[in-house]
């Protein structure tokens, strides 16, 4: 196969990713266009442009681009109306990202006229396999180039040594070996490996960056509104906010009150089990208040269905078929289930719990006149329920009468 002409690199300004870039232009003497988004990972990114200019990348090839909203409101949003939870607990913070950004190293690709993508994923993990799944899915003609699965640099020493050769400057830190690793956006934060690697031990204090710990959370609880409409998020309190400023502000109350934290050991695409620490403060918070403001306007048959698909979309996402038909057709079926998810529900936070504690909507079909235990003035027949029962029993007496005549 013949070298790339120019290639799009997903670039955090990090030492791998320095390395990737250096690499690439000396293994394929190519030109190499930079991204580097911005998804609310809360580190600053000027120095990845300064680093990119020093090693060598024309001012008009470096994109950073803040992508925060787009981030929320078409990737996170739709995600949360389906109550996405991978193998029922994760949040799916990693995997949302990357459709993203998939979608806008193509987008550069094209507009720069690259013939080639790459990405800084290890050929051990789901990212390498969710990155290129997008990618081929939004340009079938596109090449990735994924270093980590073609290089020798094998070790931290020979990662080093090429930084060294190359001039690639090095903080005091990265020269051993880091005691994890972390992705984050604004949805979450993901530890993994090193310190992390035996499940039966404790993850350290100092793995955790965005939430206090509950028992050292404010001793008195703090409460929240949060308004929807079709089933998104749109204001606190009362205040109209932004997709990612809504995010932020869930964050900051959730982080707060040690809300979000979650150790697990998940089942990755490529067919190994790995442990991660996970920090999904506003998420979680975010997930809580969604199904209680469902709870009260939402159909039984459709919330159950909903629940039922809930999985098979939770893993699309997971192992990177974001833009498969099937991932889209669910969502038009869960985009249609929250034309009534319109209201308020209030949170109650405190020690690292968040409970819906209230919930009202003028589309509500909770009706306290069914309900009720006192004098409902003829709005339930309660002699109604016999009936009911009696065919639904009919199946199973049918089969007990079965079952007993056998015996006999």
């Amino acid at each position: 196969m013949s070298a790339p002409k120019k290639v799009v690199l997903a670039y955090s300004g990090g030492l791998d990713t320095s390395i990737i870039l250096k690499w690439l232009q000396t293994e394929y003497d190519c030109e190499v266009v930079t991204f580097t988004a911005d998804l609310g990972q809360g580190e600053e990114l000027d120095p990845a442009r300064e680093k990119a200019l020093m090693l060598g990348i024309k001012p008009e090839n470096i994109y950073i681009e803040d992508v925060r909203e787009e981030f929320v409101r078409d990737f996170v949003n739709p995600m949360f109306r389906a109550n996405a939870q991978y193998e029922g607990l994760y949040l799916l913070g990693t995997s949302i990202a990357r459709p993203l950004i998939s979608k806008r190293l193509i987008e550069i690709a094209e507009e720069t006229g690259a013939d080639a993508v790459a990405h800084g994923a290890t050929g051990k993990g789901n990212d390498q396999v969710r990155f290129e799944l997008a990618a081929y899915a939004l340009n079938p003609d596109i090449r990735v180039i994924a270093p980590w699965r073609e290089w020798d640099l094998t070790s931290r020493t020979k990662l080093i040594d090429f930084a060294e050769k190359h001039q690639i400057p090095i903080a005091k830190d990265k020269r051993g070996e880091a005691p994890f690793s972390v992705d984050a956006n604004l949805l979450h934060t993901s530890s993994e490996g090193k310190v992390l690697e035996d499940p039966a031990v404790d993850a350290p204090d100092y793995v955790y960056q965005r939430t206090a710990h509950p028992e050292d959370a404010p001793n008195a609880p703090e409460y929240v509104e949060i308004g929807f409409e079709k089933g998104d998020a749109v204001s606190i309190n009362g205040q109209p906010v932004t997709p990612a400023e809504m995010l932020t502000r869930l964050n900051e109350l959730g982080g707060k009150h040690g809300c979000g934290r979650l150790d697990l050991v998940e089942g990755r695409f490529v067919g190994m089990k790995s442990r991660g620490i996970y920090e999904t403060p506003g998420g979680t918070l975010l997930l809580e208040a969604h199904r209680g403001i469902e709870s009260i306007t939402m159909d039984r048959g459709a919330m159950h269905l909903k629940d039922e698909l809930m999985p098979k979309y939770a893993e699309l996402i997971y192992n990177g078929f974001w833009y498969s038909p099937e991932r889209e057709m669910l969502q038009a079926a869960i985009d249609a289930s929250q034309d009534h998810v319109t209201g308020t529900v209030r949170l109650k936070l405190y020690k690292g719990l968040a409970r819906c504690v209230g919930r009202w909507s003028d589309h509500s079909l909770y009706s306290e006149e069914h309900v009720t235990f006192e004098e409902d003035a003829g709005a339930y027949d309660q002699k109604d329920a016999a009936g009911f029962i009696q065919l639904n029993a009919l199946r199973l007496r049918l089969i007990a009468m079965r079952n007993r005549r056998l015996k006999g």
